[in-house]
């Protein structure tokens, strides 16, 4: 009778665990000194092989052969736990019992001998979602547990247990499995079942597992299934439903030559296809997360990659600044998909943000109707010959400048003005509320944010930021911004010194109130300082 491949290939010794060298080791050593503890925890995400090396420790204490750290599979004892038999090891699924008087009844015989073992081996998956008896029911045994009895528990969601439990453990965290040693466990298991595949369909089912080697076994199984017998590059797209990478280079080409045309021709030909827009998001953040390392660790990206000279030639086309935004514009695109009027919408609207972002890319989107790209882009304005006594600094670091280009774009030196005129949003806003102007020359904007917001001080807000600049100023910037104590004049702290005024006016007033002092002073009644509100 066919089984699946996850139960088929389930590993059975330390030896056939793939991708928990560093656990196999530490388990290995232990059982090879004696050096038992009484309870286990294995925690990990799915699929990883917490309830597998259970299995492998309860044969490796009670395989016939002795203690051992290579049980045999052979005696009665290994063959009886690979078939789920054997009658001193319990296994109970958390998940579908969590009564306290489940608990109680399961560890009633713990005080009793095995029947046929030398231990009792209890294995408790999703341990997490026992209730708080149930924890503390079992909490005496983990205590003063009986010398031939041992625990060994697993959980996807180890905040969850409590730390009573966690001490009394001894933890192991079981990390997810590498794609390259996916692969590989793949490529093996394919020609033990005697089924041909190719490279690229490997590679896109242990992309697809997201480090559970359980299911890229499903996916597999799956796979096989869909090619008739094969697996194959194309039958394992389709099957996952993945957008095939030359539509994801064509969007980065329509970026990288600021085409706004082909871009959403490339969106049209996906949509003729019926092919996932959410996929296409999450493939393009993937994609530009794979660049943004060849730009950062190039050797990151193996020249046996199917993808190298393509993400090469990208990191080399795209500035790091740009690829960063991309990919945040992709991330947070896929998640308005869901509110956008319809997919097609969503996606093309994170595609347009991506162009008007794009350096350079706001002229070019516009199609304005001259077709002068220098008539578009007129130089920066510099400060006009008055200026207000508090902005000295600005006139000085600003050069002079013809009337008719500061009737283009007139800057006068006033920070917090031209901010509040800028369509600025999100984080970008808030760096920008946050900044005072230390000098502005020759378009090198010298900005300070203090100590207390250094954390808005990221560099893709900064990049946000400037690119909104140039495109109000129509002139490429430098922006540099230090972290160093602030005067006090930035909009944000202007705006807190506003509402604490009104604040206190507002408590001033309420505390003042005849009828207030009247339900205070007779009925015992108390001002919630928290509750005050000031009327905007």
């Amino acid at each position: 009778m066919s089984q699946a491949l996850a139960r088929k290939w389930r590993p059975r010794t330390f030896t056939e665990l793939v991708g928990q060298e560093h656990v196999v080791k530490a388990l290995t050593n232990a059982l090879t000194q004696q050096r038992l503890h009484h309870a286990y925890l294995f925690t990990g995400t799915r699929g990883v092989g917490k309830t597998t090396l259970a299995r492998i420790i309860a044969k490796a204490l009670n395989c016939e052969t002795g203690i051992t750290a290579t049980p045999c599979g052979k005696c009665a004892v290994c063959t009886e736990i690979d078939a789920g038999r054997f009658i001193d090891l319990i296994e109970l699924d958390a998940g579908s019992t969590t009564k306290v008087e489940d608990m109680r009844e399961l560890l009633e015989n713990a005080p009793y001998a095995p029947t046929s073992a030398r231990f009792k081996v209890y294995i408790i998956d999703e341990v997490h979602m026992l209730s708080r008896n149930s924890f503390n029911a079992m909490l005496k045994s983990l205590e003063e547990p009986p010398a031939h009895v041992k625990f060994i528990l697993a959980t996807t969601d180890p905040q969850k247990i409590p730390v009573t439990v966690l001490s009394r453990c001894l933890q192991f965290n079981l990390k997810q499995i590498p794609r390259a040693q996916i692969k590989e466990q793949l490529k093996k298991i394919l020609a033990l079942e005697e089924v041909t595949g190719d490279d690229e369909a490997l590679t896109l089912l242990a992309r697809a597992a997201h480090g559970s080697m359980r299911d890229s076994l499903s996916l597999l199984d799956q796979a096989i299934a869909h090619g008739g017998g094969r697996v194959e590059h194309a039958s394992v797209r389709a099957m996952l439903g993945s957008v095939e990478q030359d539509y994801l280079r064509d969007i980065l080409h329509a970026l990288q030559q600021h085409d706004g045309v082909s871009l959403i021709a490339v969106a049209d030909r996906m949509a003729e296809r019926s092919l996932s827009f959410d996929i296409a998001l999450q493939d393009l953040a993937t994609l530009l997360h794979r660049v943004a390392l060849a730009q950062t660790v190039p050797q990151a990206i193996g020249p046996d990659d199917p993808d190298h000279a393509a993400i090469m030639a990208f990191a080399a086309a795209f500035g790091a600044e740009e690829i960063q935004l991309l990919y945040q514009i992709a991330v947070t695109g896929r998640q308005d998909l869901g509110v956008a009027p319809d997919e097609y919408a969503g996606f093309t609207m994170a595609l347009m943000r991506m162009l008007a972002f794009m350096p350079d890319a706001g002229a070019s989107a516009r199609q304005p109707a001259t077709n002068s790209i220098q008539a578009r882009q007129p130089a920066l304005a510099a400060a006009p010959a008055k200026a207000a006594p508090a902005k000295t600094a600005v006139e000085k670091a600003a050069p002079a400048a013809p009337a008719e280009e500061l009737k283009k774009k007139p800057f006068d030196g006033d920070w917090n003005a031209l901010i509040n005129r800028l369509p600025l949003a999100g984080m970008e806003r808030m760096l920008a509320h946050n900044c005072e102007l230390v000098a502005w020359l020759d378009g090198n904007i010298q900005l300070r944010v203090p100590h207390a917001q250094r954390h808005l001080n990221d560099r893709v807000y900064q990049v946000r930021l400037k690119v909104v600049l140039e495109q109000h100023l129509g002139t490429k910037l430098n922006l540099d911004i230090a972290i160093a104590p602030s005067s006090g004049t930035t909009i944000a702290e202007i705006r807190d010194r506003d509402n604490e005024q009104k604040l206190s006016t507002a408590t001033a007033a309420i505390e003042g109130d005849p009828f207030v002092r009247d339900l205070i002073d007779n009925f015992g009644a108390r001002i919630v300082p928290s509750t005050i509100k000031p009327v905007q």
